[in-house]
């Protein structure tokens, strides 16, 4: 029986399958990332019988689904759909949703499971999946009931797409999928966020800290994009007067070369802040856990902290004020209330100052010519070929943490990477949701050659798709994150060395795609030009010097 749905009446008649898919439909998903599994078969019926307008991505590796599900959910702030079949779909799916928890990503998780009619009689895949991703999910549950799925599924996407957002899972018994059921589509395909109204109290609070800094601080993080505050926050900034410092999503928010960002003035803006606010992120490892100030004699900053949600508010440290609710609600009236000090100037001033030095400092190594090739000449000729609306996806430790120091985005919403969880391997997915999200704009993928054996194989689905895509891959033929610290430490290192000059752009190759080994620095600029114009997926492989590892410091990363 062939699945049927009429979004006028709200009536789904059919197979478990035909339920999901007009359930994901409501909620403006367009795209199942998914690796076949016959578990699941029914989605893919309903995926593609007419009127469904549901394309099939269809990867190579589950992780690789779940990634490209977080980056649609990230880069248009709607929860994006992955579906994989019951066991080792699951379990391979795991770190893609644990990146999703540690991001805040709304994405969805549907999982194959076995039959329902014989679960315990060892099943093919038979695997109580829930619990095991229970703790990274805002819910993990299985649906018995085909005339459930439906409105589980609703609730799910809502649940998702809430504050604070996140992945949801669910998984559906074989037989559940496979069986027919008519039920009542329920929901418009909205959300149903609870009255996030901030307490005003509070956030008048945080108005009389930065009314009464002297060298205050605002950093802004991925829920302010993910919250649909980054107009807000930009306004409030500049109304204000105070420095910016972004990270993860946040990146954008103010651009590159705004007067008021910070970022490459980051050590002396933290470090001798005496208030930082921060908004839309969490006081992990990527900002000092909160400890701010203390530099150059100054004493430990004042923090406040300014979340999309109660739970989000930081609790391992004593705060000067907090603030949970609609972002743009409150950076509104802390814009509205706050009354920055007469000597705000003179700190902006000195912020400038010091990202000038810092600018001026790296300015040899971003055209340097030497040999091996430094990875900031990489870096240097990709910022003079990137349009102002190009998506750049960090997938890598090194190399990529000097696309941080390097590459300022241009517009918001246009930098994806890791995130605090730090798994490798995201490029794909993010590469694959992002040619889809924004088909316009270039998009380029920065991996280094450790991150590269991870996902390099679904090149195979951009040529199957035709989704071009420019990758440059930072070759140092070692895993620059670990040899160094390694050889600090113990004064040797094992398990840190690969290949040198693996011919990456080869795989791409062999693949369908296109790709060139570069090992002359003044072949970057063109071979990024020739990459960009040729309509494929296509790999700008270029050998670095393994001795030149990014300097850490201890604020930051």
């Amino acid at each position: 029986m062939a699945p049927s749905s009429s979004r006028l009446t709200g009536q789904i008649t059919g197979h478990g399958g035909s339920h999901a898919v007009a359930a994901a439909r409501q909620h403006g998903v367009d795209t199942m990332f998914t690796l076949s599994g016959g578990h699941v078969f029914p989605l893919y019926d309903a995926a593609v019988q007419p009127g469904a307008d549901m394309r099939l991505l269809d990867v190579r590796h589950e992780q690789t689904a779940v990634f490209g599900a977080e980056a649609m959910g990230k880069l248009t702030r709607r929860a994006g759909l992955a579906v994989v079949t019951a066991g080792p779909g699951v379990t391979n799916a795991v770190s893609g949703v644990a990146t999703a928890h540690f991001n805040g990503s709304p994405m969805l998780l549907i999982g194959g499971r076995a039959p329902d009619g014989r679960w315990g009689q060892g099943l093919l895949q038979e695997l109580d999946q829930p619990p095991l991703l229970d703790t990274i999910t805002k819910r993990a549950q299985t649906v018995h009931g085909t005339g459930e799925i439906s409105a589980s599924l609703d609730d799910a996407f809502a649940l998702a797409n809430t504050a604070h957002r996140g992945p949801v899972f669910v998984d559906v018994p074989m037989d559940r999928l496979y069986d027919q059921a008519e039920a009542d589509l329920p929901g418009d395909g909205g959300t149903a966020d609870p009255d996030r109204a901030a307490d005003p109290d509070r956030v008048g609070e945080i108005a009389k800290l930065i009314s009464e800094a002297e060298r205050p601080v605002l950093v802004y993080g991925s829920d302010v994009w993910l919250d649909n505050a980054e107009h807000t926050a930009r306004e409030t900034a500049e109304e204000l007067g105070i420095p910016v410092i972004t990270n993860g999503q946040g990146r954008g928010v103010l651009p590159a070369r705004h007067p008021l960002l910070a970022t490459r003035a980051r050590g002396v803006a933290l470090g001798q802040a005496d208030l930082v606010v921060v908004v839309g992120a969490p006081l992990d490892f990527r900002l000092g856990h909160g400890l701010f100030g203390g530099k150059d004699g100054a004493p430990l900053a004042k923090v406040a902290h300014v979340a999309d949600s109660p739970g989000q508010i930081a609790e391992h440290l004593t705060l000067a004020g907090s603030a949970s609710g609609d972002l743009s609600a409150i950076l509104r009236a802390i814009g509205d209330a706050a009354r920055p000090g007469n000597r705000l100037p003179e700190w902006r001033d000195r912020l400038a100052a010091a990202s000038a030095e810092a600018s001026e400092a790296d300015s040899d190594a971003l055209v340097s010519d030497a040999s091996p090739i430094h990875p900031a000449r990489i870096y240097g000729e990709l910022n003079r070929v990137l349009d102002d609306d190009a998506v750049v996806i960090g997938d890598g430790g090194d190399f990529v943490s000097y696309a941080g120091k390097y590459v300022e985005p241009r517009q918001p919403g246009t930098w994806l990477d890791p995130g605090p969880f730090g798994c490798l391997g995201t490029g794909m997915g993010y590469s694959i949701a992002a040619r889809l999200a924004r088909p316009s704009a270039q998009v380029v993928t920065l991996m280094g050659d450790g991150a590269a054996g991870f996902s390099l194989m679904d090149v195979d689905t951009l040529v199957r798709h035709e989704l071009p895509v420019v990758m440059v891959c930072g070759n140092n033929g070692i895993w620059g994150l670990e040899k160094a610290p390694m050889q600090m430490i113990y004064g040797y290192d094992v398990a840190a060395e690969l290949a040198p000059q693996t011919r990456y752009d080869e795989v791409v190759r062999a693949l369908g795609g296109g790709g060139e080994l570069v090992t002359d620095p003044a072949e970057i600029g063109p071979a990024l030009r020739r990459a960009f114009n040729s309509g494929v997926p296509y790999l700008v492989n270029v050998a670095t010097d393994p001795e030149n590892v990014y300097p850490r410091k201890t604020m930051g990363v």
